[in-house]
């Protein structure tokens, strides 16, 4: 059988997050490791591993929305559901309010999934069609001890609203609802419990730019009212400016850069991050941005390039990158980046 790679003790360091001028950290990541096996042959053994998130550090401050970004399958979703223990680690901690989740027992963890919530990216598939939008929404409150009927149908009703929906919405059956309506359910799903934190992966990339716009909207007013902490999972970077305090990148399961919002879309620093940013539409005709086309395909995080990652795309590698790993680390007041060029 083969075994998971090993992966030397990170060097201790200061985490990216924890420079920020005010707020404490609600959420620390430290060295997140996820591999999934893949299985062969007649028996079904583990032949090899995908490196699906290699050594990921950051925190996030309490009512703060970090943006993570990066292309289909660089690991992004795949952060979200381990840092909330959806699926299992490999290796890494993640600390909540100190606490640690992944080494919580049945218990306080159960405790910890009414803090920490998750608004998934298929709006229609994550709600049971056979369930009134009403009982699934409840359902939670139900499983965390409210056993008062009548006090969850009006916290149901309540956030029904919040989310600009109508009481009898609660009676009808996921079907009934338009793509926008049932990204609105799944908000208020994760909203009825009254959490501290929501991870939302993706939660306006299958909806029209138009109702992407109310979704975001209602996100923002949410977050005002209730003083929630958002990591927002997107590939979409317009989306990403618009609701983000800070942004990180990541490519191919690492993070290649962390930076206050402003910063990273003024003064982006690692090859990658420019070439993203080269691709986003300009709102006028009379203007036009140099674009910066990536030569090659991703590789396969079943065995991904020998020191960073990128330098097989990189238009500016240099002969050391593809020997040495760049370090993550502060170039700048709370700007992170791993690369060799950036001094």
């Amino acid at each position: 059988m083969t075994h998971a790679p090993h992966i030397a003790p990170a060097v201790s360091q200061a985490l990216p997050g924890n420079r920020l001028p005010s707020g404490e950290d609600l959420v620390e990541v430290k060295h997140l490791v996820k591999y999934f096996p893949v299985r062969g042959g007649l028996l079904q053994r583990v032949v090899a591993w995908v490196q699906a998130v290699e050594d990921v550090s950051f925190s996030i401050k309490r009512g703060e929305t970090l943006g993570l970004v990066g292309e289909s399958g660089c690991g992004k979703t795949t952060v979200g559901r381990t840092l909330l223990r959806l699926i299992p680690a490999t290796r890494g901690e993640v600390l909540f309010e100190g606490r640690s989740v992944f080494e919580a027992n049945a218990r306080e963890l159960k405790a910890l999934r009414r803090d920490m919530q998750i608004i998934f990216q298929d709006p229609f598939s994550s709600l049971d069609p056979r369930m009134p939008v009403g009982e699934s929404i409840g359902e939670g409150l139900l499983v965390h001890g409210m056993h008062s009927r009548r006090e969850r149908f009006d916290i149901v009703i309540e956030t029904l609203r919040k989310v600009g929906l109508e009481d009898y919405h609660a009676r009808r059956y996921p079907h009934e609802f338009s793509g926008g309506q049932r990204q609105r359910i799944g908000i208020a799903r994760a909203l009825a419990l009254r959490p501290k934190f929501i991870v939302c992966d993706e939660p306006v990339s299958a909806l029209d730019v138009s109702i992407q716009a109310q979704v975001l909207n209602i996100l923002n007013e949410l977050q005002s009212e209730f003083d929630l902490t958002y990591l927002f999972i997107a590939h979409n970077l317009s989306v990403v400016e618009h609701i983000s305090d800070r942004v990180a990148v990541m490519y191919l399961g690492k993070m290649v850069e962390l930076a206050d919002r402003g910063e990273l879309y003024r003064n982006p620093l690692h090859p990658y991050t420019q070439a993203l940013m080269s691709a986003i539409p300009i709102p006028d005709p009379t203007l036009k941005r140099d674009r910066i086309i990536l030569k090659g395909d991703v590789p396969s995080p079943l065995r991904p390039p020998s020191g960073c990652r990128f330098h097989p795309r990189c238009p500016v590698a240099l002969e050391h990158c593809a020997r040495e790993e760049p370090e993550f680390r502060e170039v700048s007041a709370g700007h992170f980046v791993a690369c060799w060029r950036v001094e």
